[in-house]
């Protein structure tokens, strides 16, 4: 028997035991105790295949069902997930200090990131540190102005690897271009190094992108903790291997500038580790070189996959929505001049290219299911009962697609952000593709700027066509996307 088929077996069967456990306990409950309605094991187990590949879509058509408050109970693991802005609001404003902490997925135990990371941590004295950090040093508007020139210059770099492309007759695959673009300006950003070339194009690319599908890979483990010891998937061995991979690299770069900041003529360099090395050798505040590895851990696979994935869904939009691609060439002509870069100073000018990231945003968030959060007590939402330990999902994909919260849905309409308040911040509960309260990633400002910066430079300096004279209206939306760059 097959790995894949011994899994599900064992997945299966424990998941039956534990269900006929749960539900005997349940049966025990206090009847006031009202426990969100949700699918059954065996429509859990029918589903999970579409469960596996698209969570969001899935849960939102079993939401229309079963409601917007809605229970999965697999093996020990009891999951709530809300598909409405009313019981989103109730999660993230009003009993935020209730649902602050997250759940633990055994692939964060991984190098022991879950001790250091600021993403998993939970609130305590050491999370509380890391968050002022990032939102009082690392994510300061102060902080990104002065470090604009190192994007700039990774932006140049990008539009010549661009205009090769064009010269060369190149096909581009915008969604690469966009992860290693992604990657440039953040180790920039960080480091002012690329990562790149110490790991490889292809090798970092690869070993950011096994992180990430570790994150999202479905593991026993999460739903029956006895297996831990086994780890029979073998995802928190992988994961470890490549996260030292990372580390590999980042070690010398700390190295070498330690050794740099020693000398008496050193300048800094502005970026994220000069920052963190001044908070650590001249505060009080106590943050380590292993914070320091695992926070740029947290913020460079996390980063780098938000801004990639935001910027090749907002350029496929443009690509199926030539009157949109129309409006925002139009107002960068006007506003900065055709052919020119769009600099950080420029998007306060850019109304129109705002709103089409917003909706990009909205129909595309790049965290669909946003990240867990756990109930630390019992808490009443919306009249239904979420346990303690439960894990919390927002739907962001299924409240962004909603008829109930925005009209014309499924349109892709950048027109219904202008003249509105309407923002990405975690104010408006009907937009929050970065999450809100306590938890929202602290990232965030970083990467607007960076969404901003490369899709209006793109747009603005290339006229893009798509491949084989594909028609806008035959595009699969779900496919990658490839073009051809046209300098202008």
């Amino acid at each position: 028997m097959d790995t894949v088929a011994t899994t599900t077996l064992i997945f299966m069967l424990a998941c039956a035991i534990m269900h006929a456990l749960r539900s005997l306990h349940a049966r025990r409950r206090n009847s006031n105790y009202k426990i969100p309605p949700g699918p059954s094991l065996l429509t859990i187990i029918r589903n999970s295949r579409q469960l596996y590949k698209k969570p969001q879509q899935t849960m939102a058509k079993l939401a229309k069902f079963y409601g917007p408050i809605m229970r999965f109970t697999i093996g020990q693991s009891t999951t709530i997930v809300i598909s409405s802005t009313v019981a989103a609001q109730e999660i993230l404003q009003t009993h935020d200090t209730l649902f602050s902490d997250r759940t633990n997925p055994d692939v964060t135990t991984s190098y022991n990131h879950n001790h250091y990371s600021l993403v998993f941590l939970p609130v305590s004295p050491l999370w509380q540190e890391l968050r002022k950090i990032c939102h009082g040093n690392l994510f300061s508007v102060k902080t990104l102005d002065a470090s604009q020139d190192l994007r700039r210059r990774k932006l140049q770099e990008l539009l010549s690897d661009i205009r090769q492309n064009s010269l060369d007759g190149e096909v581009v695959d915008v969604g690469r271009a966009a992860f290693m673009a992604c990657i440039n300006f953040l180790s920039y950003t960080f480091v002012s190094k690329d990562f790149v070339p110490s790991v490889g194009n292809g090798e970092y690319k690869h070993v950011v992108g096994t992180l990430l599908k570790a994150t999202g890979t479905p593991n026993l483990v999460d739903y029956f903790p006895f297996l831990r010891v086994f780890d029979p998937q073998g995802i928190r061995r992988h994961t470890t291997n490549y996260i030292d991979k990372l580390f590999d690299v980042l070690d010398p770069i700390i190295d070498e500038r330690l050794k740099m900041r020693q000398e008496e003529n050193y300048v800094t360099s502005h970026d994220m580790l000069d920052i963190l090395l001044d908070i650590s050798q001249k505060s009080s505040e106590n943050i380590h070189r292993k914070q320091i590895k695992h926070l740029f851990l947290d913020l460079l696979v996390a980063g780098t996959d938000t801004t990639a994935y935001g910027l090749e869904r907002t350029m496929t939009e443009l690509m199926h929505n030539p009157e949109a691609m129309r409006k925002v060439k139009k107002e960068l002509a006007e506003v900065i001049g055709v052919g020119k870069a769009v600099d950080e100073s420029d998007v306060a000018r850019l109304p129109y290219m705002q709103a089409v990231i917003k909706e990009s945003l909205r129909m595309h968030p790049p965290a669909p299911l946003l990240l867990p959060r756990r109930a630390k007590i019992d808490v009443e939402v919306c009249g239904w009962t979420v346990p303690k330990g439960a894990q919390v999902l927002i739907n962001e994909w299924a409240i962004g697609r909603s008829p109930e919260v925005w009209e014309d849905a499924h349109v892709f309409s950048p027109e219904r952000f202008l003249d509105s308040d309407i923002d990405v911040k975690g104010r408006h509960f009907k937009l929050t593709p970065f999450g809100s309260g306590r938890r929202i990633c602290p990232g965030s400002p970083l990467a607007v700027r960076m969404l901003h910066l490369m899709l209006g430079s793109l747009v603005n300096c290339f006229d893009w066509k798509l491949e084989n004279n594909m028609e806008p209206k035959d595009m699969d939306m779900d496919e990658s996307l490839r073009a051809i760059p046209v300098p202008i």
